[in-house]
């Protein structure tokens, strides 16, 4: 089981306006190399980011520069490239897509990455949200990322279906059905089995994300605040694994193969209604749609409104590994990429939503998109904007991602299938904690 940030599959979806933010995006001016001779810039990405439409504009601003990408499926699998060069200090690119779940792990060995504040970070960082920007600052005060996207939460929802049950499928209704600002997890299942006594159909797709995003709203998850590890004894984790385990033996979960979902096919053919969506998960959610032979006309939309409250899932930040020949420019395109209209840009094309506080307010992230088109004209920039507020980042500790895909992965599994009560399937997650991370 993998609870990495991205999918495989999902597809680009710039259109005509990100295009047009690609004209005016900023240049950091320049040419060449900082010798005057001609390099290539090489960058290591992970799925849906919205960035590839960008790498040409850099190239034309940059004469005698070319970059040339790399876009691995999943944050997992990136996790896994990145240690597999860092430990054999060869292989690395001029620019690598960190994701917060291992931040910490990069954290780590922070003096192999190069201090942005000497290419003027100092400078920017009041751009960013605050919280982003405290989150790329290792403990001597060196800034090592840009930060690209955030991912507060919203809940995705399929109108058709909600009706069909009898329940509320306008976005302001649906709000309201789970609780609005008062929203909790126990409403969301107590949902849940009204439409599957409805219908006899699941609720959400399986049981992972909703875990996953049950833990990522806590104030401190597998990690206390002070970096040691928080899950056996943690009620507030017993409270929502009893309430997930329940909701299981219930019939809500689908039991769907995470970033698979049958080639997009169980987004199109009723097998669930809800589905949790952080800002980027969006594109996702499109591009599973579409790869199932939907569109706009399935039904799906957007609401204003998340179980528990404020949820961040997910967010990265573009580092400069020391190993580069060429940091000057490495930090240029980094700097690029996060810049208040690319980031605009790759809210179009992938959802993700900025932690520049300028491209937040954007009105090509307030407005129309092909994402609001397919979403049923959802407000999806305010929405997300809204679902922000309140929003603390969640300290993730060095095996946060091992925590979450292969100590509680299979253990979700165990309840999705029915091989295992909530109970049990607690005990062999504290079983495997003891076997994989160092306590």
């Amino acid at each position: 089981m993998k609870l990495s940030r991205r999918t495989r599959g999902a597809v680009a979806l710039a259109g005509a306006a990100s295009i047009a933010l690609l004209a005016t995006a900023c240049s950091t001016g320049g040419d060449q190399g900082s010798d005057g001779e001609d390099i290539t810039l090489t960058i290591t990405t992970f799925g849906t980011q919205g960035l590839d439409g960008l790498y040409e504009q850099f190239e034309a601003d940059h004469p005698g520069i070319t970059i040339k990408a790399t876009n691995i499926d999943t944050g997992g699998n990136a996790l896994t490239d990145w240690q597999t060069k860092q430990a054999a200090g060869a292989g690395l690119p001029d620019v690598q897509a960190v994701e917060e779940g291992w931040l910490s792990k990069v954290m780590q060995v922070s003096d192999s990455f190069t201090d942005l504040r000497d290419y003027g970070a100092d400078d920017t960082s009041a751009e960013w949200v605050d919280w982003k920007v405290k989150q790329a600052t290792d403990a001597d005060g060196r800034i090592i990322g840009y930060g690209t996207d955030i991912g507060p939460e919203g809940l995705c929802y399929n109108g058709a279906l909600l009706e069909a049950a009898g329940l509320p499928s306008d976005r302001e209704g649906v709000a309201e059905l789970f609780g609005g600002e008062d929203a909790t997890w126990e409403q969301f299942f107590e949902v849940g089995k009204q439409y599957h006594a409805a219908t006899g159909k699941a609720f959400y797709d399986q049981s992972g994300f909703v875990w996953n995003s049950m833990v990522n709203q806590l104030p401190e998850g597998y990690y206390t605040a002070d970096g040691e590890l928080n899950v056996d004894g943690n009620a507030e984790l017993e409270e929502r694994w009893a309430l997930l385990a329940q909701g299981a033996a219930d019939g809500l979960s689908s039991n769907q193969t995470q970033w698979d979902w049958g080639g997009g096919k169980a987004f199109t053919d009723g097998s669930f209604a809800t589905f949790v969506c952080p800002g980027w998960m969006l594109g996702v959610v499109k591009g599973q749609v579409e790869a199932g032979g939907g569109d706009a006309t399935t039904g799906w939309d957007f609401a204003d409104v998340f179980p528990g409250g404020a949820a961040n899932w997910g967010g990265a930040f573009l580092t400069v590994p020391t190993t580069s020949k060429h940091p000057k420019e490495a930090a240029e395109l980094a700097a690029f990429l996060t810049s208040a209209q690319s980031q605009v840009a790759s809210f179009q094309a992938a959802g993700a939503f900025p932690s520049n506080l300028e491209a937040q307010a954007d009105s090509g992230v307030t407005g129309e998109s092909e994402l609001t088109a397919f979403f049923n004209d959802a407000p999806i920039g305010e929405i997300l904007g809204s679902r922000a507020e309140g929003v603390v980042a969640q300290y993730k500790g060095p095996d946060d991602s091992v925590i979450q895909e292969q100590v509680f992965g299979p253990s979700i599994q165990e309840l999705d299938s029915g091989k295992a009560d909530g109970p049990t399937a607690w005990q062999h997650a504290l079983d495997l904690l003891d076997e994989l991370v160092e306590q």
